[in-house]
């Protein structure tokens, strides 16, 4: 009897390390993964993006849905301060990009590596998605009693522009590229003005805010042609989860107006970037090289862009001008 419990312990003690191991093996892959420098700037995307898009698409629905609840000061507030939270929550991780068109144009001037591009860029679709799918949970009896019941993309109880841009009745399609292209540079050149170092930057630690003030600005100001999406995430992950959720394939359709925000502001950003480093960028960084050796040839190679100081605790590198080397991310954003 004493041997028969004996050897029960021995064989339960037995079976206690090796199921231990076989836990800890799993379990050290994981640590090790999540660990992962692209696996942490993916979710860092992934969760600053849901962050500003839960506030912009939930200020849209309250415009579209609340009457008096809403307004379209609102809904630039909700996407201007969405981004500033957005850069809290994840700037100095992955620099909060939260927008393809300036990782596309941090990734062609050099300043960060392609490879990170399809990660930064899956984590921000996939973030924008699912705020899409929160939004739509929070808000379908509103929805449903605003339409009718009737998932529309165009008319009167119209709700798909909840989650994503429509070209109103007064643009032509071309007008409204033409329009993405120069709201997205005017983000671009700003937001190097204000993060770079070289230059007259913000105070220190107030970054994201300002950055929030530019979004809300430009919505202020220039929002009115196309909706200002300038930003594939922000137009392109919403516009697929309504085609899927009953919206149908009007909401690619109506007026062939979906590629034209995933298009137009990667090249409206990479302009806005050369024009930064034509009208400030290059002349600093020319007369900076000058007054130290007067002597050099004027044909010397001077860098496309300056150079600003690496990240900082807290603050986003929403720019595409950092001394990190080029595997280290860096740049902006918008709704």
């Amino acid at each position: 009897m004493v041997q028969s419990l004996a050897g029960g312990r021995r064989g339960m003690t037995w079976l206690s390390t090796r199921v231990s191991k076989m836990l800890s093996k799993p379990t050290a892959k994981v640590q090790v993964i999540w660990q992962s420098e692209l696996v942490r700037q993916f979710l860092a995307e992934f969760i600053s993006t849901y962050v500003m898009m839960v506030f912009g698409l939930g200020s849209v629905a309250h415009m579209v849905l609340g009457g008096k609840m809403g307004s379209y000061l609102g809904v630039n507030l909700g996407f201007g301060f969405g981004v500033t939270m957005g850069v809290y929550v994840a700037g100095n991780i992955s620099g909060a990009h939260m927008n393809a068109a300036l990782t596309f144009t941090s990734c062609a001037l050099g300043r960060m590596s392609w490879r990170r591009f399809p990660v930064y860029v899956l984590g921000q679709f996939l973030g924008s998605f699912m705020a899409a799918a929160t939004i739509y949970g929070l808000f379908y009896t509103a929805i449903i009693d605003f339409s009718g019941g009737k998932l529309t993309v165009t008319g009167p109880t119209a709700t798909a522009n909840i989650f994503a841009t429509y070209l109103p009745d007064h643009m032509t399609l071309w007008r409204g590229f033409l329009d993405e292209v120069a709201v997205t540079g005017m983000l671009q050149l700003c937001l190097l003005a204000i993060t770079e170092k070289g230059n007259n930057p913000t105070l220190a630690g107030t970054e994201a805010i300002v950055i929030g003030i530019l979004v809300v600005i430009i919505g202020v100001s220039l929002g009115m042609n196309s909706g200002y999406a300038i930003n594939p995430s922000r137009d392109l992950p919403p516009r697929f989860f309504t085609f899927l959720a009953g919206w149908g394939s009007q909401v690619f359709s109506a007026k062939d107006w979906w590629w034209v925000p995933v298009v137009a502001p990667p090249l409206g950003a990479y302009c806005g970037a050369m024009m930064y480093a034509i009208f400030i960028g290059f002349n600093k960084r020319q007369e900076s090289q000058v007054l130290e050796n007067p002597k050099m040839s004027e044909d010397h190679r001077i860098s496309v862009l300056p150079k600003t100081v690496s990240h900082q605790h807290g603050v986003s590198s929403l720019t595409p001008v950092s001394v990190y080397p080029e595997d280290r991310p860096s740049i902006l954003h918008h709704p």
